[in-house]
C-alpha cells in the first residue's frame, strides 16, 4: 500500500544550518534528478525578479520566503515531514513514529511537490515556496550544478509534472492499493488506476448539511495517514479499501463508495 500527500503550503525552515544541501538524485524516483534541477535553476531565477510575487500568487508577508528560493542550491535540508509543517502534517505526527513505523513511511509515503515532483516522507529538503498550480514561463540564467548559461523554464508545473512523473510512477505503484489524500492541484498530476485508489475526503455534518472545511480536512488526512502507518495490519499485501474503511471507523464516522467507471473508490470522514 501506497499513501499519496501533498505537500504544505508554510515550509519551516530547517534549525541546523550547516545541514547538506538538497541531492536532487538522492530524492525517491532518483530518475526525476533532471527535472527536478530544471525547476529548481527556474525558481532561483524568477525568484530574484520583480515578477516573482505575482507568477508565485503569493502574498507580501511571504515574500522572505520567495527570496530564500535563491539560494535552493545551498540551502540547509531536513527529512520532508520535518520541513511541512502544516495541519495535515502536525495531525498525522510523524516524530512519533517508531523506528519500523518511519521505515514504513519512507518506503510507502509520497509526497507531491511543485518543486520535486514527489519526495518520500524522510527525503531531506530546502525550505521552498512553490505551488503546483504555478506556471514557470519564459528564460532565465543557469544556476546550480550543471546549469547551462541559460535555460528554457518548465512552463506550467502541473502538465511538467504529469509528463515526467507517469512512467516513473506507474512501475512504482504496479498493482498496490493507494490512499490518496492529496488535494485536487496535486492529485491532477497523476493519478493511478481508478479500481486500486482510495480517494479520502473529510466533511463536516451540522443538521443534515455536509460541508467541507479546509483545516479540519486537512487535519482528518493527515489524521487517517498516521493511523494507517502506525496499524501493524495494514502492512499486508491483502488490506485493502474495506480494512481502511474499517481502520477509520475507529475515529469517524464513514462511508465508502466503491470505484465505478473512471472514479476511484471514495472514502468520506464524517464529523
Amino acid at each position: 500500500m501506497l499513501i499519496f500527500l501533498p505537500p504544505s503550503e508554510g515550509k519551516t525552515p530547517p534549525q541546523d544550518h550547516s545541514a547538506p544541501p538538497v541531492d536532487p538524485e538522492s530524492l525517491a524516483l532518483p530518475e526525476l534528478a533532471d527535472e527536478r534541477r530544471e525547476v529548481m535553476r527556474a525558481l532561483v531565477a524568477l525568484s530574484g525578479t520583480e515578477d516573482a510575487q505575482e507568477t508565485l500568487k503569493v502574498g507580501t508577508r511571504i515574500m522572505a520566503e520567495v527570496r530564500a528560493n535563491t539560494e535552493l542550491f545551498s540551502a540547509p535540508t531536513a527529512p520532508a515531514h520535518e520541513i511541512y509543517t502544516g495541519v495535515l502534517y502536525e495531525a498525522l505526527d510523524a516524530g512519533s513514529l517508531d523506528s519500523q513505523q518511519l521505515t514504513r513511511a519512507r518506503r510507502d509515503v509520497l509526497v507531491f511537490s511543485g518543486l520535486f515532483g514527489v519526495t518520500s516522507l524522510t527525503d531531506r529538503i530546502p525550505a521552498y515556496r512553490l505551488s503546483m498550480g504555478v506556471t514557470l514561463t519564459g528564460s532565465g540564467t543557469g544556476e546550480g550544478p550543471g546549469a547551462a548559461a541559460a535555460h528554457t523554464r518548465p512552463g506550467p508545473l502541473g502538465s511538467f509534472w504529469r509528463a515526467a512523473l507517469k512512467q516513473p510512477l506507474d512501475a512504482m505503484v504496479g498493482d498496490q492499493l493507494v490512499v490518496d489524500a492529496r488535494s485536487s492541484s496535486y492529485a491532477q498530476v497523476y493519478r493511478p488506476a481508478p479500481e486500486q485508489t482510495l480517494v479520502v475526503n473529510s466533511v463536516t455534518e451540522r443538521d443534515g448539511t455536509r460541508k467541507v472545511v479546509t483545516h479540519f480536512a486537512k487535519h482528518a488526512r493527515g489524521l487517517l495517514a498516521g493511523m494507517v502507518l502506525r496499524a501493524p495490519q495494514a502492512q499486508g499485501a491483502e488490506f485493502g479499501v474495506e480494512d481502511v474503511a474499517e481502520l477509520a471507523s475507529q475515529r469517524w464516522r464513514v462511508e465508502l463508495r466503491s470505484a465505478t467507471g473512471r472514479s476511484p473508490h471514495q472514502l468520506d470522514l464524517i464529523s
